[in-house]
This record gives structure tokens, sequence and C-alpha cells, in this order.
């Protein structure tokens, strides 16, 4: 390195010593793109003397060649290592760097301001306790400003120091300095932090990075490395109530069963009674066990083996708990998301939500408000964008433990993941659990589902029709529930156009609407299979991810899939209604084949082709398939019924 402790070359088991004994700071730095944030931790590293002296053989080598700085050194490199950043001269991924001085070690993560990556900065938000927040002193408080402090606040950060750089361009400007920090303040009143420290700086020169600078004359406060090196970030999960996710059932051989996971907040010891939050079962902690020996306390941050007194049923997603301080137990919440997909929240669609260990089905059931970054105002809206920010209801598929995000940072939080793609989508902050999800639970009732059937005589299902429009859906459905019907069984057909009458008459034709329709036709098809009742919907359903919804709902072998496979030209051909004559003219918009898409089936149960056989004989081939998949109970005469 440039430059190294004495202390290295002298003793270096001191030197390690003082290493371990200093305190750690997690910061990120964040803001609108090209305000230098990468520049500023180069040159953090540089001024500070932690560059490696290949590395900074290599820096001057890459400044030359790709570099902004021209024949002058480009400190942001030292962070921007991706070719495509390198290339485009902007921060993509979050880079993590660590160094140290004489007074604190640091974990520095460095984010992308690029709005499209905002995604990547609330992952290094996620973990850090403080925020430096830079400023273009030529442009002022931006877009992306106010989206990254809001964003930081959400996470629960609540020290921030506001680094207004590039003041070498505006003439180290008093009053540029003090315009900024007066809109900045103004903003973020609103936001709660604890603190708030503005610094006139040049990233480029140095100016307030480590020494105060001359050119500054008229500022009075701290270097930025000094308020690094002296704000005070207290270890508040030391004092929240025990919480430990497990991640693993640890049983090497008979005699053994450990408990591994993360002490996400407290602190625990042999002879502690703990809970399982959701199932409420107790024990007592035999002993903590790690690659290094028992432990006779283990704190917020370590990762542990908990072995406990009693043999109780705990699995991985379970949270161990204090007794005295459960977390909530719930399936029905409200949460801050930010989204960070290209494809929009669609509230009724199926995702997965992630928490801690913990990975159940999820819907967004009501989108209360969107938040407006440039003023913190509530918004009406029906679905959420990229890098958009809001106040869902979310309805999951079973209970899950959790505590509010602003009391344990480390329990309330969640992402979610598309269950088509598995792309992490949107990142959660939960606030509480929702009143009616304590308030009500599942009647116990005798006659059941098995009972109704065995009545009809007959295996419940659902028949799910899907195809464009004039496929034939309707048409096949029909002469399907006919055919049912003259045998004995019991139907009900749900056709998407009379639905549209009742049920969902409040519903358009954008894709939130379209979600929801068919989110709400499926609750009621299931009603209708618990009924003992053969259900055919009759729906385009042009969405994967709700057809496989609808499957979900339902026992294995009670969803068909049917897919009329008609071509879309043979179904403009037809046009029944003049629906595609319209679409095609522009007076109809969203409209599935045209302007709206349609995700054809990858497994079907059955796929047929009104184009190339008529309605009559499809309609007989479902039968047949169904007949053949015990859909008639034989009696004990041996004859059908």
């Amino acid at each position: 390195m440039a430059h190294q402790s004495d202390l290295i070359a002298e003793d270096i088991t001191a030197y390690l010593k003082a290493q371990e004994e200093k305190s750690m700071l997690r910061f990120i730095t964040c803001g609108s793109v090209d305000d230098g944030k990468s520049t500023l931790i180069g040159r953090l590293l540089w001024d500070s003397k932690l560059v490696f002296e290949d590395h900074l053989a290599a820096l001057e080598v890459d400044s030359k060649k790709v570099g902004t700085q021209g024949d002058e050194i480009d400190y942001a490199l030292l962070l921007d290592g991706l070719q495509a950043e390198r290339e485009q001269g902007i921060t993509i991924d979050v880079a993590y760097r660590f160094f140290s001085t004489e007074k604190r070690k640091f974990i520095v993560a460095d984010t992308p301001g690029h709005e499209q990556y905002t995604r990547n900065m609330v992952t290094g938000a996620s973990t850090a306790e403080l925020a430096v927040i830079l400023i273009d002193a030529r442009k002022g408080v931006l877009t992306q400003t106010r989206r990254h402090s809001y964003l930081v606040s959400l996470v629960g950060i609540r020290k921030v120091v506001v680094a207004i750089n590039k003041m070498d361009l505006v003439g180290y400007s008093a009053e540029t300095f003090a315009e900024i920090e007066q809109d900045y303040r103004a903003f973020a009143a609103q936001l709660g932090f604890e603190d708030i420290t503005c610094i006139p700086i040049s990233a480029l020169k140095g100016a307030n990075i480590i020494t105060p600078s001359e050119q500054t004359a008229w500022y009075h406060g701290p270097t930025l490395m000094t308020c690094l090196e002296t704000v005070q970030v207290d270890n508040l999960a030391l004092d929240l109530p025990f919480r430990m996710p497990v991640q693993w059932v640890n049983r090497p051989d008979l005699d053994f069963r450990g408990f591994c996971g993360t002490v996400a907040s407290g602190r625990i010891s042999p002879g502690d009674t703990v809970t399982v939050a959701g199932s409420g079962q107790q024990s007592r902690v035999a002993s903590i066990v790690t690659m290094d020996g028992g432990l006779e306390e283990a704190v917020a941050g370590q990762a542990i083996t908990l072995t406990l007194a009693d043999e109780i049923d705990i699995s991985r997603g379970d949270i161990l708990c204090d007794p005295l301080n459960r977390p909530a137990h719930a399936d029905q919440l409200e949460a801050r998301v930010v989204w960070m997909h290209e494809d929009v929240l669609l509230p009724g669609r199926s995702y997965l939500l992630k928490t801690g260990a913990t990975t159940v089905p999820a819907q967004i059931s009501d989108l209360k408000y969107k938040v407006n970054v440039n003023t913190l105002e509530h918004m009406a809206g029906k679905t959420l964008g990229l890098n958009e920010i809001g106040v869902c209801n979310l309805s999951l598929g079973k209970a899950v433990s959790f505590d509010p995000y602003q009391e344990n940072r480390g329990t309330g939080n969640f992402i979610l993941i598309d269950r088509m793609s598995n792309a992490t989508v949107g990142a959660g902050m939960i606030d509480f659990a929702l009143r009616r999800a304590t308030n009500i639970h599942w009647q116990a009732l005798d006659v059941d589902k098995g009972s109704r059937a065995s009545m009809k005589n007959q295996k419940p299902a659902v028949l799910w029709f899907t195809g464009l429009s004039g496929a034939g859906k309707s048409t096949i459905a029909n002469l399907v529930e006919k055919k049912l019907h003259s045998l004995g069984k019991h139907t009900y057909l749900l056709d998407g156009d009379n639905v549209r009458h009742g049920l969902n008459r409040d519903l358009g034709f954008t894709d939130a609407d379209r979600v929801e329709n068919i989110r709400r036709v499926a609750e009621t098809a299931r009603l209708f299979v618990d009924a003992g009742v053969v259900v055919l919907v009759s729906f385009i359903s042009p969405f994967r991810s709700e057809r496989n919804m609808a499957r979900e709902m339902l026992e294995e072998g009670e969803f068909y899939e049917v897919f009329v496979n008609t071509p879309l030209d043979v179904c403009e051909a037809r046009d029944p209604k003049g629906l595609y004559k319209k679409a095609r003219a522009g007076e109809l918009q969203n409209f599935t084949g045209i302007d709206s898409a349609y995700e054809t089936p990858d497994n079907p149960e059955i796929t047929v082709n009104t184009a190339e056989t008529q309605p009559e004989e499809v309609a007989e081939e479902i039968v047949r398939t169904l007949l053949g998949d015990d859909f008639v109970y034989e009696i004990p005469d041996g004859t059908e019924r």
C-alpha cells in the first residue's frame, strides 16, 4: 500500500488487536447520476493512503485510457470496475469497499445514481447506518436526490451527510451552498432524519474531504472524514427483543439437533427461554454452538447454532424469539413497496414473498396510494411502475412472523419475486399486520368437499378454457356443459361476458383490471369446486401468472387447462362481435392479440383447434378425456351414473 501503519512492521499482533477494537461504520453514497459518488470514495481511499501500489499503477493507466479527467487521475475508476460502467461513465452495480483510519473502520457501498438502477441503491442502503447524499452544486436538488433521500428514510437510516459536490465548478460560492442546503433541509424535514450535516466539497480536488479547504474559508463545519470518524451510530439491534430466523435445522447425527441462523436482534444466553413465534411452543436454550466452540452469550449480527432442552417442532423459516415479546404473526399486512422491475406491479397477481428464510405466495390485494418523491404527497393509482413507491395491502398464502420495519429492520423486510421469471421485482418494508388478519379465523365445517362430491357422484374440477377472442371458447364450453349435463353431472359455466354484467362489472380491460378479473373468477371457481361441482370457466385469461394462480388454488388433478389454439388470423376473420375491426381502427384499446399480449399456455391438459375441427367434435373429445379421468363413478351394480 502507499501508506501503512508502523505497527504492521513493528508488531503485527498489536496492529490486528487495534483493528479489532475499532468501531465499524457502514455507510452508502447515493444521489443523482454523475453527482460524483464514485469519485468521492476514490478520493477518500486516495487521500487516506489506502490504495495498493499495483492498484495505483493500474489506475494511472486506466485513467489515461478510459478516464474522464484528461491526464489527471480519475478516482471514480477505483470503484467503477465493470466494462459497461467505464464505457458509460456511470455506476451500475453496488461496489463495496473496506478501509480504515486511526479512529474507525468503514464499509462503504457506492450505489448507482441512474434511475434505472434504483433497485441496486436499495440493496446497498438496506445494511447501512449512515448515508452520504451527494448533490451537484451546479444542478441543486434533483428528482433522484429526493428519491434516494426518501428511500434512505424508508430503510431506517436516520443520520445523513449531504455532500454538496463540485464546488470548484461554481467558484466555491457560499451563496450557492446555502441555497442548496436550504432547499434540501426543507424537503428532508418530512423524512424524519435525526441529524443532517451539510458539507461543501470537491471530490476531484479533495476540498474538505480529509482536511479543510482554503477555498471555503466561509465554512466552519467538519470535513467529510472528520464527520465519518466521529458520528455516533448506536447499534439499536442489541437493545431490541431477541429474534433469530432459523435458516437450517442441523442434524449431523442422532445425538445432535441444532437450529442455525444469524441473530437479527437482541441477545441470548444458555438457560434463556425462547418461543417459536408462529406456534408459541417454548423451550430453554441448552447451548450456543459456533465453529470456535460454545458461547456464554450471542448478540445481534452473530451466526450461531442453538440447541434446546426440549424436542419441539421447528423448521426453516420459523423465528425464535423472546417469549415475553413475540413478533406479529399474520397472513395480511400493510407495507411500503419499492417496485424494481420494468413490468408493472399488478394488484391481484400472485408473487412470491420472501422474508428471512420464509417464502410464501402473496398478492397485492390493494394499492392504497403511491408516493410522489418530489412532494411526498399521496397519489391514487392502480399499478406501480419501475422505481415507484407505494403503500399496499398484501394477502399471503400462509401466515408469517414479522416485526414492523420501523421497530426492527432485521425482521420487518421482504422482497417480492416474480413466479414465472424468478426475478426480484420489489422490496418492501412492513408497517403492521392488518387487524382483519387476526380477527378472522377458519370456521370448522362438518360437511366437506368430499362429501358434497360423493352425493353428486362426481369428481369436482375446473375446466379452464383459454384462447383469443373468437377462438370458440364459449361455444365449446357450452357444448361440453350440455354433454356433461346429459350424463347427470352437476355443472356451472362461468363465461367472461356474463360475469362482467355482475361480479366484475366494475372492471375495465387494462392489465391490472384483467388480473383482478381472473382473480375473482378463480376464487369463485374454487368455491364451486368446494361445493362438489364441475365448473367450466371461459375467459381469454391472457396471462400465464393468473392461470397458474387459479391452478394453485385447487388440489392436484382438479384443474384442466383447455387451450383453444385457434390462430389469430382465423379469430380475426370470424370477428363475431366486430371487436377486431374496432381494435385495428384504434377505437378499442387493450384488445388481446392486437395491442395487448396473450401468453400461450406452457403445458395445457387439453389443446384443441376450432380452425381444423368442428366445435361438436372438440366438445366430444374433451368429454371423453374427462370420462377417462374418472369423472364418472361406478355404483355397486356396475352401471354408470
